[in-house]
């Protein structure tokens, strides 16, 4: 079996362990690409993540394509990333893209609210929204008032600290209040690469499943 299709098994694994077979979910992802992140590009690392989290994309959407942000001070919302760009995504979209603004500091409200628009707006539906939120450090504070006003949105957002940053704001996420339904997680590790697929799926799902429960119960999604 190939890589992504031994990653797809795994996540239906995950699926059946954090009983959300059967949910139907949008999946994205949002990368770092400040300056620190520049040697986890060079080195393939942030193609890995990719792909990695292109296989949680494919078990949730029936389009099986992943949606795909980057950000520093500024941000883009690229082509969605699908099986036939496996192995250069991230040099074809991102790195060989000279329109792309790389490696600079943090400013993570502006893409975020890219992010709502796109969802809420752009293509407005109730159906669940997976966010997957890659940043090694130095998330701005006022990144915590946009979840909490996207609290009352169908948008969950799954932060994923890497390296060996503080993660200061970030793991200040569970403590928030002020929010209709907690929509938010942190889970850190450091060098992501080195995480097997079983670990990586089995943290990301983890409280997934308890937000897609909170948000029915308030209508913010519908599902069965």
């Amino acid at each position: 079996m190939s890589t992504i299709d031994l990653r797809k098994k795994i996540v239906e694994l995950t699926l059946v362990k954090k009983q959300l077979t059967g949910v139907t979910a949008r999946v994205g992802i949002v990368l770092d690409i400040t300056g620190s992140m520049r040697n986890l590009y060079s080195r393939g690392v942030v193609q890995e993540v990719v792909e990695r989290i292109l296989a949680v994309a494919s078990k949730f959407d029936d389009n099986g394509s992943l949606d795909v942000w980057i950000y520093d001070t500024e941000f883009s919302r690229l082509p969605p990333a699908t099986e036939r760009e496996l192995g250069s995504y991230v040099f074809t979209h991102i790195l060989n893209n000279a329109n792309i603004h790389k490696f600079g500091r943090n400013n993570e409200p502006p893409v975020m609210e890219d992010v709502i628009r796109k969802y809420t707006q752009e293509e407005k539906d109730t159906t669940p929204v997976f966010i997957i939120f890659i940043n090694d450090g130095g998330v701005v504070r006022q990144t915590k008032q946009v979840i909490i006003k996207a609290s009352v949105l169908p948008i969950f957002w799954q932060f994923v600290g890497i390296g060996d940053s503080d993660f200061e704001v970030l793991k200040q996420i569970d403590s928030m209040t002020g929010r209709l339904v907690d929509n938010a997680n942190f889970i850190h590790v450091d060098r992501i690469e080195d995480v097997s697929d079983e670990h990586l799926y089995d943290q990301l799902l983890n409280e997934f499943p308890q937000w897609l429960q909170a948000a029915k119960s308030k209508r913010i999604i519908y599902i069965s």
